[in-house]
């Protein structure tokens, strides 16, 4: 019996682990980025470039009620306390980035792309957001003097069937079907 309990003291003994595991010996191709070491799979792995978002998109999908007051206040200066269906749109800058990652579960964050172009203050009225964060700009289409001509000479145009005279034929047709 001494035997056997000898052979699971060094077994036991053998398997433990003291402490944590100190990753800059343990995995030591890390590449740093600032803060953050990244490990790649292989060694030939590298990153594509990411050039981040300007303006997030911020839409609030879980309710606020049962939240801890802080995150009430944030999502009140945010201007998400109202419908769930309301979004906002917030700038990339790490003030606000911190005060999202507070609110992370309860909120979805969707970067902003510019398809199109960025908008100008002259298109503003002419700017749609979609829900994937595509921010759709149309430029503003001035008078044209050939769009002009065209209108006038189609509302000039003689042939043309106009409310009056395709009610008068509705009527001659319903009137005489053969």
């Amino acid at each position: 019996m001494s035997n056997f309990l000898q052979y699971f003291r060094l077994t036991v003994q053998s398997s433990r682990a003291y402490g944590k595991h100190n990753k800059k010996y343990l995995f030591k191709d890390g590449k740093k980025y600032e803060k953050i070491i990244y490990y790649p799979r292989t060694p030939e792995d590298e990153d594509p470039p990411v050039e981040p978002s300007k303006l997030f998109r911020v839409q609030r999908i879980k309710p606020v009620k049962g939240n801890p007051y802080w995150e009430k206040k944030i999502l009140r200066d945010l201007g998400l306390d109202q419908k769930q269906s309301d979004f906002t749109v917030v700038k990339n800058i790490p003030d606000n980035n911190a005060r999202l990652w507070k609110i992370k579960h309860l909120i979805k964050v969707t970067p902003i792309t510019f398809p199109y172009g960025e908008p100008t203050e002259d298109d503003t009225k002419h700017t749609y957001l979609k829900e994937n964060g595509e921010c759709i700009v149309t430029k503003d289409i001035g008078p044209i003097q050939e769009r002009l001509q065209a209108s006038n000479k189609y509302d000039c145009d003689p042939k043309r069937l106009d409310t009056d005279l395709l009610k008068k034929d509705a009527r001659l047709k319903w009137l005489n079907p053969w």
